[in-house]
């Protein structure tokens, strides 16, 4: 019997897998069983309704998809009125994925969702900054360390932070994250791309780019994953291209305490009981009793890391 339980940014999970942000629906309870879901992240709560970014806002592409949504929200009244009954109905946390264009709109939101049956609060501060130009505050450590000092005086519920790939040096805004108190850092959204239809000359989205998800991006958010863990102290949650139990295996050994599973839901409804039933399998097969020791187990034997750096610095 594998023990799949884990304890993660402030929370205990029965298991390390858990849909990401805006890619469930409670639609999907007809379809999967939720009580083995690790955790609940819900689709990113603004404080004021969102009608989202202009069509079309989804675009296929080769190994994964081009999203520009845009965060369509019924605001976060409809959230307490509605969405928080329906979740409280069975047993895995529910961690509430927030969004704000400031830091003090960002404080203000997590305050009005800090209610009971909100296990954890997500910051989505991959999201424009009106305070930065419209720059995503994850982009810079500074504006993260404004923002999640904010969030954290607002708040005693666990905090996860989630990051953008969008910036040259992630580490750095994950320690910020960690000095200002995030008690775990999602790493991380999409990555900026764009599509163009050559038959019409259009781009392939509404609003022009977007953002790519799916297996494309795996080794590069992997790598991310892999240099926050070793940057912080604080637990890491990998998102970004997991559509396997060994996707998500790959994501524990490089440091991660678990995973968010988006796109391969929308290819397969039943995709996150699946990669758990697998990720169960992989334990058992290589003796692991506890899922958790899978964490940073990454064998690097034979690697100098003077070595590493010097090619670094050449450019190899």
């Amino acid at each position: 019997m594998v023990d799949l339980a884990v304890a993660v940014g402030g929370l205990s999970l029965s298991n390390p897998v858990m849909p990401a942000s805006g890619t469930f629906s409670d639609g999907l309870s007809r379809v999967i069983d939720f009580n083995r879901l690790g955790a609940f992240v819900i689709k990113t709560v603004t404080r004021e309704l969102r009608a989202g970014n202009p069509t079309p806002r989804v675009a296929e592409t080769a190994g994964g998809m081009l999203n520009s949504i845009g965060i369509p929200s019924k605001g976060v009244d409809h959230f307490l009125r509605e969405t928080l009954p329906f979740y409280r109905r069975f047993s895995p946390p529910l961690i509430a994925s927030i969004s704000a264009p400031t830091a003090d709109g960002f404080a203000a939101l997590a305050r009005e969702v800090d209610v009971p049956g909100v296990a954890a609060i997500e910051a989505n501060i991959s999201c424009p900054n009106l305070e930065e130009d419209g720059r995503a505050f994850a982009m810079s450590a500074q504006a993260t360390a404004g923002v999640v000092a904010r969030l954290r005086a607002a708040t005693g519920l666990p905090l996860w932070v989630k990051l953008t790939p969008n910036t040259g040096d992630i580490a750095d805004v994950a320690r910020a994250a960690e000095a200002n108190g995030a008690d775990a850092v999602v790493v991380a959204n999409t990555i900026l791309a764009m599509a163009i239809d050559v038959e019409t000359f259009r781009p392939r989205l509404g609003s022009v780019t977007g953002g790519l998800s799916g297996p494309a991006i795996k080794p590069v958010i992997l790598r991310q994953v892999y240099q926050c863990a070793r940057a912080v102290q604080i637990d890491v949650v990998g998102c970004g291209g997991i559509a396997s139990g060994s996707d998500a295996v790959e994501y524990l050994l490089a440091g991660a305490r678990a995973v968010q599973v988006g796109t391969a839901t929308f290819v397969h409804p039943t995709a996150l009981i699946r990669i758990i039933d697998e990720l169960e399998d992989f334990c058992r097969c290589r003796g692991f009793p506890r899922v958790s020791g899978l964490t940073g187990a990454l064998r690097r034997s034979g690697v100098d890391e003077t070595d590493i750096e010097w090619h670094r610095e050449a450019g190899e």
